[in-house]
């Protein structure tokens, strides 16, 4: 692991595979962590220099207030592309999870030069908030339950690793995978405070994103494969926003994770990284 610095901030980053190979760029969810290690050592033994990073006010990278961010969802998308040019190689294959799966949509829609193919997990095509009326919103069922467990100590390790063990439980995710994954990141996040625990973990930044204008509408202009994955059993982001996304890209094709939730199962990720290498295969 390491880090970047490029437009103007630095971002955390950790490499795989060979430094001639073609790029993919995974931007995190909102840290890199949110792509399994399987995934990312798959893709490199399939060929691809791969390297997964973290958003601003994530893991490594610049940190400042993420209670108060001072930049925009257009920012996020413009680091994706700055990343890109500067690791080389040509356009990068972009994946994007949760958040990070908006942040792509945007970066490929605003620097289509920069990418080779997209793909979107987990994720919708409107900023979070309100929904669009045709697209399935949070389960209420599930939110309620998810929002009553009482917050933890941010400041405790392993208060911190109990409680995203709780909440998978909730969203119907691996409470062992979501442990040592948020210990993980607990174990990343650059400083001490309560609040940029929160971020780190719970990805509150995007609520205070000022992540105008709206995007849905320019799907259609998407040019590049695409790939859209999404959870069959998701309850954040219901499948019907993975497949809304895919009748809205040209040419996108849907892998819908019959056993996945929010998170992708170190189980499937086997076939996510197989699909993303048959990207722009004909």
């Amino acid at each position: 692991m390491g880090t970047v610095s490029t437009n103007g901030v630095t971002l955390g980053v950790q490499f795989f595979g060979e430094d001639d190979a073609p790029l993919v760029l995974l931007a995190g969810g909102p840290t890199m962590l949110s792509w399994p290690d399987a995934l990312c050592e798959r893709l490199a033994a399939g060929g691809r220099r791969v390297v997964r990073y973290d958003l601003r006010d994530s893991g490594a990278s610049t940190t400042a207030d993420p209670e108060a961010p001072a930049y925009t969802l257009r920012d996020l998308a413009a680091d994706a592309a700055a990343l890109a040019a500067s690791l080389g190689g040509g356009p990068a294959l972009l994946a994007g999870i949760g958040v990070g799966g908006m942040v792509a949509q945007v970066a490929a829609l605003d620097h289509p030069g920069r990418f080779s193919g997209l793909v979107l997990a987990g994720t919708r095509a409107v900023a979070p908030g309100a929904v669009d009326p045709d697209l399935p919103d949070h389960d209420p069922a599930v939110m309620s339950r998810l929002f009553s467990q009482p917050m933890p100590d941010w400041t405790d390790r392993e208060a911190v690793a109990q409680f995203a063990a709780a909440g998978a439980a909730v969203l119907g995710d691996d409470p062992a995978e979501a442990r040592d994954v948020a210990a993980r990141i607990w174990n990343r996040t650059a400083e001490s405070s309560p609040a940029v625990h929160l971020a780190n973990q719970l990805g509150t930044v995007f609520a205070r994103l000022d992540c105008a204008p709206r995007w849905r509408e320019r799907l259609g202009a998407i040019g590049v494969p695409t790939l859209v994955v999404h959870g069959r059993r998701d309850p954040f982001f219901p499948v019907g926003n993975g497949e809304a996304l895919a009748r809205e890209i040209p040419g996108a094709r849907l892998l819908v994770l019959d056993e996945a939730a929010t998170a992708i199962p170190v189980a499937a990720a086997g076939a996510v990284a197989d699909a993303i290498l048959a990207l722009g295969r004909p």
